[in-house]
């Protein structure tokens, strides 16, 4: 059994309160926080059922310095549509993929965010902040027309986001070795409503 001396034992302590310190000053900042879904809302049109989401904790220092080399970056959104049903599994009414893609162009200093949900939209800013919201959020998403749905029935809708892997060439590999650190991906979320 090994005998600790006082200072050997000094060393331990603050070797142990450090760590800890720096534990959670990480917290503190948000270094360990996962990405999540916030703000999420299904509601109605008069005929459409729509969908509103937000993305969070999205942009790390890799994802970020990933964009500014000009990686083009893809964030995709699944979302289903269940009829509820007490003794059975679910049935699948709809499922869409939307995908966010942000490339950044450094000649122009402009970011481009591509956002496909059945149609294409193309926005381009030089405000990072600006292109971050555009590809974090979903608004207004139609999910499905209100004449496929049965009133009084239970239904859920199922969301979740992940970072599309992208796939370099070995010698770019070597350059970007923080690719690796991109991964992102929420767990599922779930409402359910009766329609």
């Amino acid at each position: 059994m090994a005998i600790f001396t006082t200072e050997r034992r000094s060393i331990i302590i603050f070797t142990v309160i450090f760590l800890c310190l720096a534990i959670s000053l990480g917290e503190a900042r948000g270094e360990t926080r996962s990405a999540a879904l916030e703000d999420i809302v299904v509601t109605s049109t008069r005929d459409s059922l729509l969908v509103y989401l937000t993305v969070t904790n999205c942009f790390n220092e890799a994802i970020v310095e990933a964009i500014e080399n000009g990686i083009p970056t893809s964030f995709l959104f699944f979302i289903k549509l269940y009829g509820k049903k007490s003794l059975w599994w679910d049935r699948e009414v709809e499922s869409l993929t939307v995908t966010h893609e942000i490339k950044y162009d450094n000649l122009r200093k402009l970011y481009s965010v591509r956002r496909f949900n059945g149609e294409e939209s193309v926005t381009s800013t030089a405000d990072f902040e600006e292109a971050k919201k555009l590809m974090s959020e979903i608004v207004g998403l139609r999910l499905v027309d209100l004449d496929s749905l049965e009133k009084g029935k239970k239904y859920k809708v199922s969301m979740m986001a992940q970072l599309d892997k992208v796939e370099l060439p070995f010698a770019l590999r070597q350059i970007f070795f923080f690719v690796k650190l991109w991964d992102f991906k929420t767990p599922w979320y779930n409402m359910e409503f009766i329609y």
